[in-house]
């Protein structure tokens, strides 16, 4: 959530900043900004809304010229959203500005103290605090920037992800990070700054991921200085080559990024398992399960940690690890195991799911799980972020770039990933006959076609959408495998067209929510051939009967379900363990159309970031 970016170097540093912001906002933002050093003095423009918005104020009343300056797109925690809450933030000198993203947790006290020595404060942000702060520091212990950036950050609690440049030495931007992501690009006498490596890909491919607990400044020639905030040693530069292409964060003829991440999810789920599965050898090799095999062999059990569509995925791989491996698995929230005391033992195997990797729920049960003795792998889908450096070792997911904020093909990448594992283990275990296993391999390798085929009914699933997309409330259903599938579709609906769903196993569909079924209820029934499958045809006779409106996700060739829903969608048959592959895409196209239909922002909807680095 929020964006930061920044520029220092001989290029104009407006129109940098701007279409920066612009490729971060599926971050999730309800206010802009932007300061530019014009040569004399900090131009400062910033509004409530769009950064279609800030561009109009910009460009219609502030100077918008300079080579050094930064822009900050917000998403509100302390003080709502309007222009004044909106960074950057001056310090009361107007000597220093500063973007954050974050939440400074003791800003309170801090805000007392600076009053009591004459500080005033025009915004409700604990931003505005953490500059004033610097800017007290700087003054009174009478240091250079750098230096005061440290101490005071010293003195806070929280998370951040930091910009401050100051007026009187205009040749440099001060950054820090804890907590919340931060890359520095390096190009020729320039350096730009960003939450992520998108805003700066077309100018360079050198990139710098600042660690936890790091600071940098940032000169507008050659020179680079990397710190530790805590104990001032400094740091040898690590800059990585940049795998992204420009074409993959830009929406290729789509209307919207979800569409076109939908449809990417044949190429991402073959990326994914290409070089790991070597069907031909019946063999999977991963070097982070490989390397590792005794840790998760010898584990009691799997703990799966993981916030929003990564816990679905991780509920999907409970049974795919349990039916495949006969390893127990248990799937917790993240933001409830960092808090409730789990017991953790060093026998156990951690996987955190994130699909930016900087999750901060699942950040902190990472931390929890390594302080108690536990092996931690990582399922991430963002090269160099903060998981994938914090685990013990891990397996990228490779799904590209997914700009929309509803996942889509981070959570079929994620199953491919976990299923990879889950056959890698029962092979080891002998728990799986050759046979068993080249046939997962074999069916696996087929699953991007398949998708494809479930991908070409997507304008029967426009009809499905226009017939239901006045409803009130959506009810999905599923069993087993596809229980998960059934959150996951709720989810979806809930995210992008803001339409009370509930997912349900369908045999607790007795047990409370029947009394929600009438004529005005569509019930989504994930009603696959493989697993349970006259179980969920009784379920829907009983739907039928209080006239529910049933939509059926059913195999290939269905009779029975057929005579019953109203609308059925079919998808291609496959082994039980992967129908989630493939049930899963009508689910996304319906949530994406009726969302369309109903006039909502799909890419960016409203409240919600793409990856929540703030509690």
């Amino acid at each position: 959530m929020c964006g930061i970016v920044g520029y220092i170097g001989h290029r104009d540093a407006y129109p940098i900043i701007l279409k920066g912001l612009q490729r971060l906002e599926y971050r999730g933002y309800d206010s802009a900004g932007i300061a530019l050093w014009d040569g004399s003095e900090i131009q400062l423009c910033k509004t409530k809304g769009k950064v279609e918005e800030l561009k109009q104020k910009c460009e219609s009343s502030a100077t918008i010229k300079g080579n050094i300056g930064i822009g900050h797109t917000r998403w509100a925690t302390h003080g709502v959203p309007n222009d004044v809450n909106s960074h950057p933030h001056y310090s009361n000198s107007g000597d220093l500005v500063i973007i954050h993203n974050g939440i400074i947790e003791n800003y309170d006290p801090l805000k007392q103290e600076l009053t009591k020595r004459g500080y005033t404060f025009k915004s409700d942000t604990d931003t505005e605090v953490l500059v004033n702060l610097i800017e007290d520091v700087k003054k009174n212990e009478k240091v250079k920037l750098g230096k005061a950036v440290q101490i005071a950050l010293n003195q806070t609690v929280g998370a951040y992800a930091i910009a401050v440049f100051d007026r009187k030495k205009p040749n440099e931007i001060v950054v820090a990070r804890l907590g919340s992501p931060l890359a520095l690009g390096v190009g020729e006498d320039e350096f730009f700054i960003a939450s992520d490596a998108s805003p700066f890909i077309e100018f360079t491919k050198n990139a710098i991921y600042l660690e936890d607990g790091q600071m940098a400044v940032v000169r507008n020639h050659k020179d680079l200085k990397i710190w530790k905030i805590k104990d001032d040693s400094l740091v040898a530069p690590y800059i990585q080559e940049l795998q992204l292409n420009l074409e993959q964060i830009e929406k290729g003829g789509y209307d919207h990024f979800m569409l076109k991440e939908i449809y990417e999810q044949p190429d991402a789920i073959s990326d994914t398992y290409r070089g790991r599965m070597l069907v031909n050898e019946n063999l999977i090799r991963m070097a982070g399960i490989d390397d590792n095999i005794e840790k998760f062999l010898n584990a009691k059990r799997i703990i799966i940690v993981a916030c929003g569509t990564s816990w679905h995925a991780g509920l999907v791989a409970e049974y795919i690890f349990e039916d495949i491996a006969r390893i127990p698995v248990e799937v917790e929230y993240a933001s409830e195991f960092r808090y409730r005391n789990p017991i953790i033992n060093k026998d156990d195997v951690v996987i955190a799911i994130s699909q930016s990797g900087e999750t901060a729920d699942t950040m902190a049960a990472i931390n929890l799980a390594k302080e108690n003795g536990a092996f931690v792998f990582g399922v991430c889908n963002v090269v160099g972020s903060s998981i994938s450096r914090e685990t013990h070792a891990g397996a990228y997911t490779h799904a590209g770039p997914e700009i929309g904020v509803a996942s889509t093909k981070a959570f079929t990448t994620q199953i491919t990933v976990l299923t990879l594992i889950a056959l890698r283990l029962a092979k080891q275990k002998g728990v799986l006959s050759n046979s068993q296993f080249n046939e997962h391999l074999r069916e696996l390798e087929q699953i991007p076609e398949k998708v494809k085929k479930a991908l070409e009914s997507n304008e029967h699933i426009e009809v499905v959408a226009s017939k239901y997309k006045d409803a009130k409330n959506f009810l999905y259903l599923g069993r087993g495998f596809n229980f998960p599938v059934a959150l996951e579709g709720a989810l979806k609906l809930k995210e992008i067209s803001y339409i009370h769903a509930e997912g349900y196993p369908a045999a607790e569909m007795k047990h409370g929510p029947i009394a929600l079924i009438d004529s005005q209820m569509p019930v989504v029934v994930i009603a696959t051939r493989k697993g349970h499958y006259d179980k969920v045809v009784s379920n829907i006779e009983e739907i039928k009967s209080r006239e529910g409106k049933i939509i059926g996700i059913v195999t290939e060739g269905d009779v029975e379900v057929r005579k019953r829903a109203d609308y059925v969608i079919e998808v291609p048959e496959t082994l039980e363990s992967l129908t989630p592959l493939l049930t899963t895409i009508p689910l996304q196209l319906l949530s994406y159309h009726i969302a369309v239909m109903l006039d909502k922002n799909v890419d960016q909807p409203r409240n919600l970031a793409k990856s929540v680095t703030v509690e």
